[in-house]
């Protein structure tokens, strides 16, 4: 018999080594490391038809300019928030990983896309779920199905490529990558060789038969996904499914993506009866309310090339502590301090002795520097508890010597604010140039220093 060889796999980075180690040099966690059987002799490729029809291929080097480049066909899904995020349809022949926390709706997303696409047949391929628990949940979602969907409940690679071989599927979906197996290697399912080994299999068969492939993926008590961090390196986009469990909206976002932009994000309602788009967030994302309240302002923001009106909250108050208090809730801590220090040292507001609470209303997480005028009229407006005029919105970055800095895609924003029946908007002059205002019914009001915002507003 061939000899068993092993290594030690670090179980949150992925990081190999020969002997056990207490430290991972690579991550740095602790007590992570684990043994693990990686051969146990000579291997078969998992057997699949593309895999006979192509084991006498050589692939031999071709210059650029002799390579024929065909055009990707996209297959164009019945979710419109979904190809947005994939930059315009399914690849065919790409490997998708979606992560989330646990039920937040991954299965429910993946399943409601199996369910209603036409004309194409689907393999679902669960690990976690019996036959009977899908039949419930898909009568739920959709009673009867536009797609020609088929369930195959199995762990074993080599299983589930033999029925793929008999059905010949246009889509299959995997559910999840941490529950299969394979048999060339001997660890347990969802240790870091048995996911690597699976996603390989899974990656050869993808690109050879240019058959689609969806993965869902496990997610750490730190939000990262589950597994290797090759295993993110080794599939074409990265998507990961966010959102509160205790709130309706979910949000997929593009981590990675190789066929299109990696910044995009689609919303979903979170009903009864599966997933919702939201083709509008900006609607969902400001509350109707009737009468002014002091620290609630409205920023104009970009999410890849979608457009979003979003509420932003303030709230500053007396601190009853030595220490005041600084938190932010979907906006970076960091860049609020760096906000509050701005107020205090250009304009003049004593805010070191105050508790100071931001948040993004919707429960979304704002990366966008263009809400910084919005934040800071926000904290200003609760400080002095003067309200802003619901009609108004703003649109600028704030630099450190409190100057008003121009933002991108400034057209979209101030079109979107007019849309949704805003009368003015704010934005800094030196995004004037070459912008034609003569065709916004909505007023545009351009700013260069803070100090203005604030005359402007509060007088």
């Amino acid at each position: 018999m061939a000899k068993i060889k092993t290594s030690y796999f670090c179980q949150s980075c992925g990081f190999e080594s020969a002997k056990w180690l207490g430290k991972c040099p690579s991550c740095q966690q602790w007590n992570t490391f684990v043994e693990e059987i990686i051969d146990k002799g000579p291997k078969n490729a998992p057997e699949w038809k593309s895999t006979n029809t192509s084991a006498g291929r050589v692939n031999k080097p071709a210059k650029v300019q002799e390579i024929v480049y065909a055009e990707d066909h996209r297959l164009i899904t019945p979710d419109k928030e979904l190809n947005r995020v994939l930059g315009g349809g399914v690849v065919g022949g790409s490997l998708v990983l979606i992560g989330g926390e646990p039920g937040i709706g991954k299965s429910t997303l993946m399943l409601q896309l199996a369910l209603t696409i036409p004309k194409i047949k689907i393999l679902y391929v669960s690990g976690e779920e019996s036959e009977q628990q899908i039949k419930l949940r898909a009568e739920r979602i959709l009673p009867k199905p536009t797609s020609e969907c088929y369930i195959l409940t199995e762990t074993s690679t080599q299983n589930i490529f033999k029925q793929i071989e008999l059905l010949e599927p246009n889509l299959v979906i995997i559910d999840s990558i941490q529950t299969l197996h394979s048999a060339h290697i001997e660890s347990t399912p969802g240790s870091v060789s048995q996911v690597k080994e699976c996603t390989a299999e899974l990656l050869r068969f993808a690109k050879e038969t240019h058959t689609p492939v969806f993965l869902i993926g496990h997610i750490t008590k730190d939000g990262m996904i589950a597994g290797p961090k090759i295993l993110e390196h080794m599939v074409d986009t990265v998507l990961q499914f966010e959102g509160d469990r205790h709130h309706v909206y979910r949000i997929l976002r593009a981590i990675k993506n190789r066929f299109g932009a990696a910044s995009e994000l689609g919303i979903y309602e979170m009903q009864g009866n599966g997933l919702r788009e939201v083709s509008n967030p900006s609607e969902i994302l400001l509350s109707q309310r009737e009468e002014p309240l002091s620290g609630v302002t409205i920023s104009a923001t970009m999410e890849g090339l979608r457009p979003m009106l979003i509420e932003t909250q303030a709230l500053v108050s007396a601190s009853p502590y030595g220490t005041p208090q600084r938190s932010a809730t979907g906006f970076d801590t960091k860049r609020m301090n760096m906000l509050l220090a701005v107020l205090e040292k250009r304009c003049g507001f004593r805010l070191g002795a105050k508790d100071v609470f931001l948040n993004i209303a919707g429960g979304i997480r704002v990366e966008d520097p263009s809400i910084d005028l919005g934040l800071a009229a926000a904290i200003i407006s609760s400080h002095e508890d003067m309200p802003v005029p619901y009609k108004i919105c703003f649109a600028a970055e704030i630099g450190l010597s409190g100057e008003i800095r121009a933002v991108t895609r400034i057209e979209q924003r101030i079109a979107e604010a007019e849309k949704l029946g805003f009368e003015q908007i704010f934005i800094s002059k030196y995004n004037k140039k070459g912008l034609d205002l003569s065709k916004y019914s909505i007023e545009v009001k351009t700013v260069a220093k803070i100090e203005e915002v604030f005359g402007l507003l509060f007088g």
